[in-house]
C-alpha cells in the first residue's frame, strides 16, 4: 500500500500585505488541504508576517534581505513534507490544485510536475491568456525543455528529496532575476524526470511594476548568464543547437537595451556553439554575422531604431525578436 504524501505550500514575501490574503484564502480554501504553507518574509517593512499568521502558517522571518530564491531554498530546508510547491506572494490558486497535485503525487514517478495557468491583468481582473506546456515535449527532454522555455515556480510541484539533491535553486547573484530558469535547467541536468498537467489550477497575476518589468535589462542580462553557465554542464554540448537560439533571442533584447557588452558576449558564445544558422531573423542578419555579429547587431539595431522607432517603445520580450534583416 502506498504511503499518504504530503504537499507543503512555499511562499518567499517582501512587503506583501497587500496581495498574501488573496493567496491565502486560495491555499486555505483547497478541496484537498495543504500539508503545510510556510511563508519567508523577507525582512519586510510592512506587515507581511502578521498577515501570514492570520491564516495559521508556518513564518520564517528573515534578518536581512536576502531575496526570493534564499528563501525558497530555506524554506525548502525547512519543511518535512514530500512534495513542494512554490508561489508569488501576489498570485492564486484554483481550488483544486491540491487535488490535482496528490493524483500525481501518488500514481506517477515524475520528481517535477508542470501545471497550466490562467494570466490575468492585476489592475482590471482581465483575462490574458493561459500558457499550457506539451506533455510530450517536456517528458521527451526535460533538459531541451528547460533551456527552450520559461517554467516559473509557481506552476511546478516537486519532489523535495530530488530537489535537494539535485541542490535546489542556484543562489549566484548573476542568475538572480533569471534563477526559475536556472533551477529548472539545474533539476533537469541532474537527471530528474520531468511531466505536466492538463487542467488549469494556478492564476498568474500580471503587473506592470513586477519585478521583472521593474528591471527588465537585469532580466535579460541574468538570462545570458543561465545560459553561460549550463554551457558549462557535464553534456551540455548535445544542446548547443538549442542553448544557441535561446541566446540569439538574449542577445535580440540585449541589443534593445543598448547593453553591447553583454549582448556581444553572448552573440560570440552563440556563434560558437552553432553559428547565426538557428538565429530566428533574417537571411540578411545570417550573412551580417559573418562579419562579425556584433556588427550585424548594431546595423540591425539602428535600422529598427530608425525605421520602425515604435517597437523600440515597448520592444517584446526575447520570444519576439524583429526581423529586419
Amino acid at each position: 500500500m502506498i504511503s499518504r504524501q504530503t504537499i507543503a505550500i512555499l511562499i518567499p514575501a517582501y512587503n506583501a500585505s497587500a496581495y498574501l490574503p488573496r493567496l491565502l484564502e486560495s491555499a486555505v480554501g483547497q478541496t484537498e488541504p495543504f500539508d503545510e504553507i510556510w511563508i519567508y518574509d523577507d525582512c519586510s517593512n510592512d506587515d507581511t508576517a502578521e498577515v501570514a499568521r492570520r491564516y495559521s502558517t508556518r513564518v520564517v522571518r528573515g534578518d536581512v534581505n536576502r531575496g526570493c530564491t534564499y528563501a525558497k531554498n530555506a524554506l525548502a530546508a525547512r519543511t518535512d513534507a514530500d512534495w513542494l510547491h512554490f508561489h508569488d506572494a501576489d498570485d492564486e490558486l484554483g481550488p483544486a490544485f491540491v487535488a490535482l497535485a496528490q493524483q500525481w503525487m501518488t500514481k506517477s514517478s515524475a520528481d517535477v510536475v508542470l501545471f497550466p495557468y490562467e494570466e490575468r491583468d492585476d489592475a482590471t481582473g482581465n483575462h490574458m491568456g493561459y500558457r499550457f506546456f506539451d506533455a510530450a515535449d517536456v517528458a521527451r527532454d526535460p533538459r531541451s525543455y528547460a533551456i527552450r522555455e520559461q517554467i516559473n515556480p509557481f506552476c511546478g510541484l516537486y519532489r523535495r528529496t530530488a530537489f535537494l539533491s539535485a541542490g535546489g535553486y542556484d543562489e549566484d547573484p548573476l542568475v538572480h532575476y533569471n534563477e526559475d530558469v536556472a533551477m529548472h535547467v539545474r533539476l533537469a541536468f541532474a537527471g530528474l524526470t520531468f511531466a505536466a498537467e492538463k487542467e488549469i489550477a494556478i492564476i498568474n497575476h500580471r503587473r506592470s511594476n513586477s519585478m521583472s518589468s521593474s528591471n527588465r535589462l537585469k532580466c535579460v542580462q541574468a538570462q545570458y548568464q543561465v545560459m553561460r553557465k549550463t554551457v558549462q554542464r557535464e553534456g551540455a554540448l548535445r544542446y548547443a543547437p538549442d542553448i544557441a537560439t535561446r541566446l540569439w533571442l538574449i542577445v535580440n533584447c540585449l541589443a534593445a537595451e543598448l547593453d553591447w557588452h553583454t549582448a556581444d558576449e553572448a552573440a560570440a558564445l552563440a556563434m560558437l556553439l552553432a553559428g547565426p544558422g538557428v538565429a530566428p531573423t533574417g537571411e540578411g542578419f545570417k550573412a551580417l554575422c559573418r562579419l562579425p555579429p556584433s556588427f550585424a547587431l548594431r546595423v540591425r539595431e539602428w535600422l529598427i531604431r530608425g525605421l520602425r522607432p515604435r517597437l523600440r517603445e515597448n520592444y517584446p520580450g526575447w520570444r519576439a525578436p524583429v526581423n529586419l534583416l
